[in-house]
Order: C-alpha cells, then sequence, then structure tokens
C-alpha cells in the first residue's frame, strides 16, 4: 500500500546525501517533494501541514545544522514525525480485571468486520484467551451465518441465538452474550454490530444502544484503508455519534494510496490498535506506528518478521537442522529437510510481504 510513497521519499532523501551541509534552501526543497509525495498518497490536509510544520523547525534547528551527516538527521526527523502521526507508542487492549472483557467492533458495511473479528479471535487465541464471537449484526442478509462459518474456520466459539436478515433484537442478544461467556468460562466477548452503506442516524443509535447495554471495555472502529479521505471522514462521524477506543485498519495489503492510515490517528485523536493485511486469518496484528515508519522509510520491519519467524519455526527443530547444515560438507541434511524448511517458510506468508519486511537494500 505504501509502495509509491516509499518511492517518492527515497528520491527526495537521495539528492540530499553527499551534502556534507544542508541549506535553507536544500531544506525547503525536500519539505516541498515530502509534502507532494504526502498529498499524492492522500493523506489529509491538516495532517500534512501539521507533519511538513514540524519537519521544517527541526530540521533548521541545531539537529541538523551541527550534526555530522545532515541528511542522515533529516531522515531521522521524518521518521520520529512519521511515528507521531501514525500515533506515537504502539496501544494495547485494555482487559477487564474480572472476565470477560468485551470488545465491540463498529464501522461501515464492507469494512471487512465480521471477517475481522474471526482474525481478532485468532490472535487472542494466540494469545492465551478463550475468545466468544457475538452476532448482533442482525439485518444485513447471512451476516449470522458468515459469523458462525469465520468462527468454525478461527477455531472460536460463537454465539448466534437470532437468525438474523432482520430478526432479532441485537441490543438484547449482546446483553444476553455476557452471561452466556460468565456461564461458558470465556474470557473475552467481541460483539460484531451491524453496519450500513452509509452513516445514518439509525445505525448510530443501534451502536449507542449496544454500547450502553454490554459497557465495552474497548469499542474498535474498523476502517477499510483503501476508501482514503472517506475512512478519516467516516471514523470522524462515528467518533462524535457513538465514541471509539482505537482503530483497526482493514485490507492494508491493497493497492491504495494508504493516505487513511497516515491520516486517521491524528485526526481523530485515537490510536491505531491492529492491522489486517490479507485474507488469511492470521493476516493480523498488532500496530507499531515505529515499525510501519520503518517500512514507509525503506528501512524494513525486522522486529515483525523476526517474531512471525518465530511464532512459525518449531526452535527444536531449527536447531537441528542448523547442526545439519554447519556439519562438514552439510552432511546429513536432505531433501525431505529442504522440503520442510521451505514449508515452514511458506506458512510466514507470501515473499513479497516477507521481503516487504526487509529494509530495501537487502532485497
Amino acid at each position: 500500500m505504501f509502495d509509491t510513497l516509499s518511492d517518492r521519499l527515497a528520491a527526495t532523501f537521495k539528492n540530499l546525501r553527499g551534502k556534507g551541509r544542508l541549506s535553507e534552501a536544500d531544506i525547503d526543497a525536500t519539505a516541498r517533494e515530502i509534502r507532494i509525495a504526502l498529498l499524492e498518497a492522500d493523506v489529509a490536509l491538516p495532517v500534512v501541514r501539521a507533519f511538513i510544520k514540524q519537519v521544517k523547525e527541526r530540521s533548521l534547528g541545531a539537529e541538523v545544522s551541527q550534526a555530522l551527516n545532515p541528511a542522515q538527521q533529516v531522515i531521522k526527523i521524518v521518521n520520529d514525525e512519521l511515528i507521531a502521526i501514525l500515533g506515537g507508542e504502539t496501544r494495547r487492549l485494555r482487559f477487564a480485571k474480572t472476565a470477560p472483557t468485551v470488545i465491540m467492533l463498529a464501522g461501515l458495511q464492507g469494512a471487512g468486520k465480521t471477517t475481522l473479528a474471526g482474525k481478532l479471535g485468532v490472535w487472542l487465541k494466540s494469545q492465551g484467551h478463550s475468545p466468544l464471537l457475538v452476532a448482533c449484526d442482525l439485518q444485513r442478509p447471512n451476516a449470522v451465518n458468515q459469523l458462525s462459518v469465520v468462527a468454525d474456520r478461527a477455531g472460536v466459539a460463537f454465539y448466534g441465538p437470532q437468525p438474523g436478515n432482520g430478526v432479532g433484537d441485537p441490543v438484547q442478544v449482546a446483553k444476553d452474550s455476557i452471561e452466556y461467556a460468565r456461564t461458558k468460562l470465556y474470557d473475552v466477548v467481541i460483539v460484531d454490530t451491524a453496519g450500513r452503506l452509509g452513516i445514518d442516524q439509525e445505525l448510530m443509535q443501534q451502536a449507542a444502544d449496544i454500547r450502553d447495554a454490554v459497557s465495552p471495555d474497548e469499542v474498535l472502529f474498523v476502517v477499510d484503508a483503501m476508501i482514503g479521505q472517506d475512512a478519516v471522514n467516516t471514523a470522524e462521524a462515528f467518533r462524535d455519534g457513538v465514541g471509539f477506543d482505537g482503530v483497526v485498519l482493514s485490507k492494508l495489503d491493497g493497492d491504495a494510496r494508504g493516505g487513511a492510515a497516515l491520516s486517521i490517528a491524528h485526526v481523530t485523536g485515537k490510536q491505531i490498535m491492529f492491522a489486517s493485511n490479507g485474507e488469511k486469518l492470521d493476516d493480523f496484528d498488532a500496530f507499531h506506528p515505529d515499525r510501519m515508519a520503518s517500512r514507509i522509510l525503506g528501512m524494513g520491519d525486522m522486529l515483525s518478521l523476526i517474531e512471525k519467524a518465530q511464532q512459525t519455526f518449531d526452535e527444536e527443530e531449527a536447531a537441528k537442522m542448523a547442526s545439519k547444515l554447519a556439519s562438514k560438507k552439510g552432511e546429513g541434511f536432505t531433501l525431505d529437510d529442504f522440503l520442510a524448511q521451505m514449508e515452514q517458510v511458506r506458512k510466514m506468508g507470501s515473499i513479497s510481504k516477507l521481503l516487504g519486511m526487509l529494509p530495501a537494500w537487502a532485497r
């Protein structure tokens, strides 16, 4: 999603390299190129203005003029400011002191809430929790059945006592699910609410009623990262109408310009907490502003790559393979071993995604 922006920024910084000293004209030209790159990426204008203002002020200050390598110092400033507009520090889920923790998902129809509920369930399960998916979208045709299928694929529990398709009271379902979770000892309840094709009062009221009924520990607003500036407008409307605690970006693997991801945290004041970057249920993880900024600037995301490898590879098996390869002439390492290694790499995801986590110079 950020390939075009990354390429534009890389070309801008390339012009700075080799200069022992940066003049005010150099910094102005760099700021102008960064501004154009951000606007082309569909970043909201107020965000671009605030970003460029900070970059220029810091670049004209002592930290650049007195630096041994001014170009690298400017890149560091841009990296710092990117982290800031993406939300600063990583925001973790708040869990209730007494189970169950209630997480409510809100957003427009088509944002990917139902699939994302399954992805969040898989992620929580991998963290040692026992989640329950609750079907409170009783308007959209076949929504209850879809969530049931997603829960089955994710290997997590499902609660959907009403058939949906316009039948049933979503507020009552949400209320009853809390007691059901306590009885069955599920420690996290994920409430999937109804969406609409646009922002309307009925949607807002129903979401607010469910929120009031279950008092969620977290209200997560699910945003389709591919819809650009509309994502920011929608998020602001939901923040004012219902309120939410954090943002989840879906479809981050798309080929849209990515401006929503760079705008939404700054505009709404709510941090991005999770990002979905693929169609598989495990293509989902916590959102780290510093790692995303690093990837945008072509520095890679080695921490996420290492974490993915640790989740996929069996340490004992990996050590055994390493000892075989380290032996004289690789004796004992067979084609079956090679196949097993390739299958492990395949489980980590597509090669293009893995290469995207490497620094630009290592690809």
